[in-house]
């Protein structure tokens, strides 16, 4: 139940303070897709465990409880730091209103959080990859989320007046995501986000053979085709969903007798390739369409290719200083 109003005649629960922060404080400043996360981790998490607790009366016992009752259900460190994340921002404001005079999620660590093993694809391996993956239906889709680096939400977000082929640009200006059940487009995480790219040559040829082989669906389709203008749909024109698309990719690695890594993994191949060819780092940061060079520092691995070349520049180096001739010592 949406909470309009705090009574001033007594302090909140737990859950009606977290129902009215949602409302009245997340919701009007954040993204809908920040939102719709925020929520179900209240009304799934933090409010069955915690919401009948006065909020003023709400210990770090009790939080750390919460978190350790939540991995014991089965829940990921990641997805139970999310919950602490979400407690800690929603106290820190209630603090700041002087509802409590601590904010004791502040008091309590979050479980340590297991990063995934990052495998992004070598040369070799990207080469293969795309040569695995022609003539399949997403071919363009795959072969766009390598070579130009764009997280999934923003491949399946691309419409058609995104991507112009005759100019070999395309631009990123939306995401698509799934928010209360639905798929909906939403703006890019941050400024950076939203960005202009220019296109390999042979990608923007594969964008053109995806629109003729779209073309030849909608005839098929007939009246059943929804117009939708996305540039990645499902046989109907419908927008594209995530869980098929990653089925597909999966089947595509095996074919190519590829090591299985996640969709998000090519962002990162991305990355780490075009450091292979000595792009400069902000023009990776750009490409990617990070706010912070930091970030795009984490998105580049060292794979082989790069051990070698570093081996090769000290070897240059070193062979170059032994030939010198030393003077003799007078």
């Amino acid at each position: 139940m949406r909470q309009k109003h705090l009574r001033r005649d007594r302090v909140p629960t737990v859950a009606e303070y977290l129902e009215y922060w949602l409302h009245q404080s997340v919701k009007p400043r954040l993204r809908p897709l920040t939102f719709a996360g925020y929520s179900v981790n209240v009304r799934k998490h933090l409010v069955p465990t915690l919401g009948k607790v006065r909020l003023d009366r709400l210990t770090p016992q009790q939080v750390q409880e919460m978190m350790n009752d939540r991995i014991a259900a089965g829940f990921s460190a990641k997805s139970v730091a999310y919950m602490h994340q979400v407690l800690r921002t929603a106290l820190e404001l209630a603090r700041r209103w002087e509802l409590i005079d601590r904010n004791v999620a502040s008091l309590v660590d979050p479980p340590r959080r297991v990063r995934p093993k990052i495998q992004p694809l070598t040369p070799d391996e990207a080469r293969r990859f795309l040569d695995g993956v022609r003539g399949h239906r997403l071919e363009a889709l795959f072969s766009v989320a390598l070579a130009m680096g764009l997280r999934q939400g923003e491949a399946l977000g691309l419409r058609w007046e995104d991507v112009d082929t005759t100019q070999g640009v395309l631009w990123v200006r939306n995401q698509l995501q799934r928010i209360d059940g639905r798929l909906t487009l939403v703006e890019p995480k941050t400024e950076r986000s939203r960005r202009t790219l220019v296109v390999p040559t042979s990608i923007i040829q594969r964008l053109r053979d995806h629109e003729a082989r779209q073309v030849a669906e909608r005839l098929l389709a007939g009246s059943k085709w929804l117009e939708s203008g996305f540039v990645f749909t499902n046989r109907t024109g419908g927008p594209l969903q995530a869980r098929r698309v990653i089925e597909d990719f999966h089947k595509v690695l095996k074919s190519a007798n590829l090591q299985r890594i996640r969709f998000h993994d090519l962002r990162h191949s991305c990355a780490t390739l075009l450091l292979v060819q000595e792009v400069p780092d902000r023009v990776v940061m750009q490409i990617l369409g990070h706010s912070d060079i930091s970030m795009t520092l984490e998105y580049i691995h060292v794979i082989p290719e790069l051990q070698r070349k570093a081996a090769e520049r000290m070897e240059s180096l070193i062979s170059r200083d032994s030939h010198v001739q030393r003077e003799p010592e007078r």
